[in-house]
């Protein structure tokens, strides 16, 4: 995942001049966040177990991209700048933070397999319906063997365009 993370951070360096500019609006700097940066991090999130190391990095990264969208805020008490807080962002906008949008993108991604069917590998992985009439962890099974099963069942004319 720490992959994912220098990917979205070069992808923030790459609109790092649109984030900062301040002829935009920070609702239109938080859509350039959403659809550039953030998919680039979170691709392939679905299947990701994260630790609660990985979280609260997750959770670093976006509330670092956050105060950079939406800059420090003038105390109305002492008139210093400071930086936000945290809770601040909550407030600021109304879209769900990282974690939330990772665990609703599980679920929409359970929804796909369920509608599988049984014959796909995925939804026997995801219903815990292993028994196939190939038993994979027989000592003499070669890995050779168990690719040449797995190329069999797949259709690589589809993949190719030539079927």
């Amino acid at each position: 995942m720490s992959w994912r993370l220098k990917s979205g951070n070069s992808c923030y360096h790459s609109v790092q001049n649109l984030l900062s500019s301040s002829l935009l609006s920070k609702k239109l700097m938080i859509k350039i966040y959403r659809t550039i940066i953030l998919p680039v991090v979170l691709y392939g999130c679905e299947t990701w177990s994260v630790s609660l190391r990985e979280e609260c990095r997750l959770r670093v990264f976006e509330n670092r991209m956050l105060r950079i969208i939406f800059g420090p805020k003038k105390d109305e008490l002492t008139g210093e700048w400071r930086k936000l807080h945290n809770e601040e962002f909550n407030d600021l906008h109304s879209s769900p933070n990282i974690m939330r949008v990772i665990k609703l993108r599980r679920i929409r991604w359970a929804g796909h397999v369920a509608r599988m069917g049984e014959s796909r590998g995925v939804y026997r992985v995801l219903v815990g319906n292993l028994k196939e009439r190939y038993h994979w962890g027989d000592q003499g099974v070669d890995g050779r063997i168990i690719l040449s099963l797995i190329f069999r069942k797949w259709d690589f004319g589809v993949w190719t365009g030539s079927g």
